[in-house]
Parts: C-alpha cells; sequence; structure tokens
C-alpha cells in the first residue's frame, strides 16, 4: 500500500502537471504526452515510498517513459511496415476489377484516421457496424456515419480518378 495520500498526490499533480506535460513535448505529440504524464502519476500513486526529491523523481519518470514510448512506436512503426511490404497493397489488382487498385488504396488513405478505421474493420475485419461501434468505444449511429461518409468519399475520389484518366 501507498504511503502517498490521495490530497498530497492531487498537490503534486496540480504543481507539476502541466510543466511535465511541456517536457514530454519534446518526445511525443500531445495526446501522449499528457498519457506518459498521467501513467508516472499512476506509478507514483502505487510506490510504496515517497522519493526524497519528488520533482526530480517526476521529470526523471516522464523523460524515461516518454522515450521508452517513442521507442515502442518506433518498433510498431517497423513492424508495420514490415507486415505491409509483406503483405502488398490492401487491394490486390485483378484483371476483373472495375476500379483502380491503387486509386482506391489512396482514396482509403486519403480518408482521416477515425473513418478509415471504420471502413478497415468493417470491410478487411468482417465486422458488424455493431462491432465496430464497441471495439472504438463509439456509438453505433456515429460509426454508421463515418462509414457511409467514408464510402461516399472514396466512391467519389474514384469516380474524379475514372474522369481524370478518361479525358
Amino acid at each position: 500500500m501507498s504511503s502517498i495520500s490521495p490530497r498530497q498526490l492531487a498537490a503534486w499533480f496540480d504543481a507539476h502537471a502541466a510543466p511535465l506535460r511541456l517536457y514530454a513535448r519534446q518526445w511525443l505529440d500531445a495526446q501522449a504526452a499528457e498519457d506518459v504524464v498521467q501513467e508516472v502519476f499512476l506509478s507514483l500513486m502505487e510506490s510504496a515510498a515517497v522519493p526524497a526529491n519528488i520533482r526530480a523523481w517526476l521529470f526523471r519518470a516522464v523523460r524515461n517513459a516518454s522515450i521508452s514510448a517513442v521507442r515502442s512506436q518506433a518498433r510498431r512503426s517497423r513492424r508495420e511496415q514490415v507486415v505491409a511490404a509483406e503483405r502488398g497493397d490492401c487491394f490486390r489488382p485483378q484483371v476483373s476489377d472495375l476500379i483502380d487498385a491503387h486509386a482506391a488504396q489512396a482514396a482509403l488513405q486519403s480518408l482521416p484516421p477515425e473513418p478509415r478505421e471504420v471502413v478497415v474493420l468493417r470491410l478487411w475485419g468482417r465486422m458488424t457496424l455493431a462491432e465496430v461501434a464497441a471495439l472504438t468505444g463509439r456509438p453505433v449511429s456515429t460509426v454508421h456515419d463515418q462509414y457511409r461518409a467514408a464510402l461516399h468519399r472514396i466512391r467519389k475520389e474514384l469516380e474524379l480518378s475514372c474522369r481524370t484518366k478518361t479525358n
């Protein structure tokens, strides 16, 4: 059990969280920096003893966690690139295809992250909209709207691509 009182932890958070987030931003984006700072405070809360110099401990912990997060992100990115290279394009061109596979992949990649995730889960993951909603933590109506809007946008981009190639 921790010897740090909730009141003391809250006081340290109020005093140090903002500069710690700013410090973490030199390695991470805003959301990741926020996550790292929260994880450090959770770690502090679970520690058995109060560090001698709390401010120094917090900054060192945020630094270590930030660098670790960057390394994890780099490893994950390399793994994803290897898998993508092994699998090739999401769309494999076939002679009978009625759409240009490269244009379809470009249209998919042009979507914002959330609607792109919905489309990938729905089409390649073969998930229902309810399953996608449960996985992403979004309401089914939001997932449905994102899916419909994403398909509409992809369709428009593919139509534009076809017109451009024939003209």
